[in-house]
């Protein structure tokens, strides 16, 4: 599932490419009933929370919300009709680019209250200038769960997914079957503001890189990392390699229906 940084990347890519200009809207699809209404509206911005995006248009309070889920994804091609090809739930044209969204797990269009409804069950999003740190630092410390857990759970970090979890927990040497309240009062803040460098990254580059510099493959004499996520990591999806840091072998686990990455030696509980 796409993290957080995809989908703020994904809001601006919209906003830089229709935003001010009116757009073609419709659902070749068929499921997606409410582009019809958008039809010839200007695109006035695309906003992302979390995981979830938000696409307003002139002359309407309603908004298309956008969550991508496991297998959605925007495609943008330059040319003002292209073929349709596979399930289009959405495309947008400008009439010199067209987007076309497949396979969301969502593709509606909500009035003021629902997005606000959406909004009041996300958690604070790292990549949020405004957003209220003090507040998820609160919800992590009553927590008894492990803060692998409480990392993915979205009512309190929105946006931060399988790999900002294992990685960011990793770079702090955080056990993570820590519970929240076992966690020092300063800790979290520190994690929150390594994931707002890192996702920050991830908004710039596209992909994900979280080792420092003394770890890259340059620095250490290795190769690269070859994923389709990208990005050079130092546990995630690295079960059984040994750690670039200590060399122990990475371990993982299913954590909160997730696989969990982690070194049992530079993060082991102290």
């Amino acid at each position: 599932m796409p993290e957080g940084h995809t989908l703020h990347r994904l809001a601006l890519d919209l906003t830089g490419t229709f935003g001010g200009k009116p757009v073609r809207s419709g659902s070749p699809q068929g499921r997606f009933e409410g582009a019809a209404r958008l039809d010839g509206r200007e695109l006035t911005e695309a906003t992302a929370h979390g995981k979830h995006l938000f696409v307003a248009f002139s002359d309407t309070e309603e908004q298309v919300h956008v969550h991508l889920g496991l297998y959605g994804a925007f495609s943008f091609v330059e040319d003002p009709e292209p073929p349709v090809v596979g399930q289009v739930r959405w495309r947008l044209s400008s009439g010199k680019v067209t987007a076309d969204l497949r396979g969301p797990t969502a593709c509606e269009l909500l009035t003021p209250d629902e997005v606000d409804a959406v909004l009041a069950r996300l958690g604070e999003d790292p990549l949020d200038p405004d957003a209220d740190v003090e507040r998820a630092a609160a919800f992590v410390a009553r927590s008894r769960a492990p803060i692998a857990t409480l990392l993915m759970d979205q009512r309190i970090v929105a946006g931060v997914g399988n790999v900002y979890r294992a990685e960011v927990l990793f770079r702090h040497r955080i056990d993570p079957m820590v519970a929240g309240r076992d966690l020092r009062p300063d800790t979290f803040l520190r994690l929150w503001s390594d994931l707002v460098d890192l996702m920050g990254e991830g908004v710039r580059t596209g992909r994900i890189d979280t080792v420092r510099a003394e770890h890259e493959p340059e620095a250490m004499g290795r190769p690269p990392r070859v994923d389709d996520h990208g990005g050079e990591v130092y546990v995630y999806r690295r079960d059984g390699q040994p750690c670039l840091v200590c060399g122990t072998r990475v371990r993982t686990e299913v954590v909160a229906s997730r696989n969990l990455f982690w070194c049992p030696r530079c993060q082991r509980r102290r």
